[in-house]
């Protein structure tokens, strides 16, 4: 029996003592254990995690708490991972058992998912990285990550772990907390999620509202894309919150200016301008005279003539001409007239038959002059 093998005649295999690095290799480093014959540590048995020599993780003069392994002839076979993974096991069950958040570093990129250093090898599946799809992990290669363990099994040298989890409470904590600071009138900024058929979906901080197609703008409106695009930045007026369902009403037509805002700076008495007739109703005919302002013609100024109802001039969608007789953006209200454009058409045409009759007059007299002179 060899001297170095009487030294260790009373350690076992299995034994954790520690030791200071005298010789790093590629493949494997010595270690000074206080026998005779030094330790032998093999790279593979360094780490939990995959490294490429043996001076990635460990330099010469360092102190190191190994396990022997195995004792062969002379040769002492170490393990740092053992050790290591002794020691990551019991803080991984404690943090498992608490459903502890802690931090963690991405190691590698691998099919399926990220490999993480959490005292031993441990694994983040692709569909637990994040709350949304990611299609490319190269990014996230060293960077630190808050995640808690969702599978432990020691017998498997199984860890699973959740970055999602952890963002996913976090929304929910946030949502929690947004939802008891809303109030009906506010006026908040968010951003256009999604658009559906009947309004937009619109993020005001981790929490999604429903601006209604109703609620969009002041006109009417056949789909919200005429109105927003996904990923605008919009304002908007918190109408309700309801914290039992988690449902937050907005308006977008409350925060911007209405088709009646300025109106008498676009439109004064006198004026003369091209409608729709909207509206038909007993005493007058309501016409659009831009997107959103209606004006009134009351039956008695819809023509010169007695009309017993707006049907027997007017009908629904027809374009005419009105002059305005009144604006009042306070009220929004606005008086309007076929009649008198009617009428001052008639006087004008009256004038010129006049003007033609004169005209007319004075040839006939002239030529009717010339021929009683001949007379005289």
């Amino acid at each position: 029996m060899s001297e170095a093998k009487k030294e260790l005649t009373n350690v076992n295999v299995g034994d954790t003592l520690t030791g200071t690095v005298v010789k790093v290799d590629d493949k494997q480093v010595l270690v000074d254990i206080g026998y005779k014959t030094e330790g032998i540590l093999p790279i593979g048995e360094i780490s939990n995690l995959h490294i490429e020599t043996a001076g990635d993780a460990v330099s010469e003069g360092e102190t190191l708490t190994v396990k022997i392994k195995k004792i062969d002839e002379d040769d002492v076979i170490l393990s740092k991972k053992a050790v290591d993974a002794d020691a990551a096991w019991e803080a991984l069950q404690e943090k498992y058992d608490k459903g502890e958040v802690f931090e963690t570093e991405v190691k590698e990129i691998v099919n399926g998912g990220l490999v993480v250093d959490v005292g031993l090898r441990g694994f983040i599946p692709a569909s637990l990285v994040e709350t949304y799809y990611v299609e490319d992990f190269t990014d996230y290669k060293g960077k630190t990550l808050s995640v808690k363990i969702v599978d432990l099994v020691r017998e498997q040298n199984r860890v699973i772990l959740s970055h999602r989890a952890v963002e996913e409470e976090e929304l929910v904590e946030k949502k929690k907390t947004l939802l008891q600071s809303l109030e009906a009138g506010q006026v908040i900024e968010g951003k256009v999620q999604r658009i559906t058929d009947f309004g937009v979906f619109v993020d005001i901080g981790g929490v999604d509202g429903l601006v209604h197609i109703s609620q969009l703008a002041h006109e009417h409106v056949d789909h919200a894309s005429e109105i927003v695009k996904e990923g605008d930045q919009i304002k908007v007026e918190v109408l309700s919150v309801d914290q039992d369902n988690e449902r937050i009403s907005l308006s977008r037509k409350n925060v911007i200016p209405g088709p009646w805002s300025g109106i008498e700076e676009r439109i004064t008495s006198g004026d003369v301008v091209e409608g729709t007739v909207k509206r038909l109703v007993n005493f007058g005919a309501f016409v659009e005279i831009e997107p959103g302002v209606e004006g009134l013609v009351h039956i008695s100024q819809i023509a010169t003539r007695h009309i017993g109802t707006p049907q027997e001039i007017l009908e629904v969608g027809q374009s005419v001409k009105v002059k305005v007789l009144d604006v009042d953006e306070n009220d929004e209200r606005i008086s309007l007239s076929i009649r008198e454009l009617e009428q001052e058409q008639e006087t004008k045409e009256y004038k010129q038959y006049e003007k033609d009759e004169e005209q007319s007059g004075f040839q006939l007299g002239d030529f009717i002059g010339d021929k009683l002179n001949k007379y005289k």
